[in-house]
């Protein structure tokens, strides 16, 4: 997979929709290098950190889960330096990880997950462990040259929702924040979604940056989200 350009400082590879790969992010600070989220899988983290080679790129110093479903998380177990998430990630993978010692509920995650399926074939193990370190309700990271601001927002997606802002570079990252909440039968919480509208309106971004789609602008993002939440 190769690595994108978005700014000087920042670098992604894309989803991948066959897998349900999500988008990983990387900020270039004079200091420190900050990825965002950690894929699905040991896998997924050792093709984002050859792609991060070819490009002359060291491996990430931190990196700040975005929330704690099993396509952002998988692989943090496997990932350079240390991990930031929210407390309520932790909480959450601490649940999944209890549950991965009945074979059983492994067997019915891949029956009823494609795409899990598809990532952990061959006996491919899964591995659940937590940040090392954990906030409540924002941290603020200086990168070198560049910030970012890490915070907990109310979302429909998922209670433990943490968005990213890297102010010098307008580019806000919101992982799957703006998507419907898949472990409550797809429900959208439309007060959520209008929240988190005004929210982004309220950022002074160029660039949204969402787990599972092409980076857009934030003038296409609100004009998508504004006409699902009418």
């Amino acid at each position: 997979m190769e690595i994108k350009k978005l700014t000087n400082r920042i670098f992604y590879i894309p989803h991948h929709p066959e897998t349900d790969r999500p988008l990983l992010a990387y900020i270039k600070g004079d200091k420190i290098a900050l990825a965002i989220d950690a894929g699905n899988s040991a896998a997924h983290v050792d093709e984002f950190y050859q792609a991060l080679e070819v490009e002359g790129l060291k491996k990430p110093d931190v990196t700040i889960i975005t929330h704690w479903h099993w396509d952002h998380t998988f692989g943090m177990h496997h990932i350079n330096g240390i991990s930031i998430a929210h407390h309520k990630t932790n909480e959450f993978l601490e649940k999944e990880k209890n549950k991965l010692s009945d074979n059983s509920y492994i067997k019915s995650m891949k029956k009823n997950n494609k795409y899990l399926n598809r990532e952990y074939v061959n006996d491919r193990k899964i591995v659940i462990t937590q940040s090392d370190v954990q906030f409540e309700k924002k941290i603020t990271l200086n990168l070198g040259g560049t910030t970012a601001q890490i915070f907990h927002a109310e979302a429909p997606h998922s209670e433990d929702t943490v968005l990213i802002y890297i102010p010098e570079e307008k580019v806000l990252f919101l992982g799957d924040s703006t998507s419907e909440d898949f472990f409550n039968d797809g429900y959208m919480d439309m007060d959520k979604l209008r929240k988190l509208i005004n929210l982004i309106e309220s950022i002074d971004c160029q660039y949204c940056i969402l787990g599972h789609t092409e980076p857009l602008s934030k003038c296409d993002l609100l004009v998508y989200l504004k006409s699902i939440s009418n």
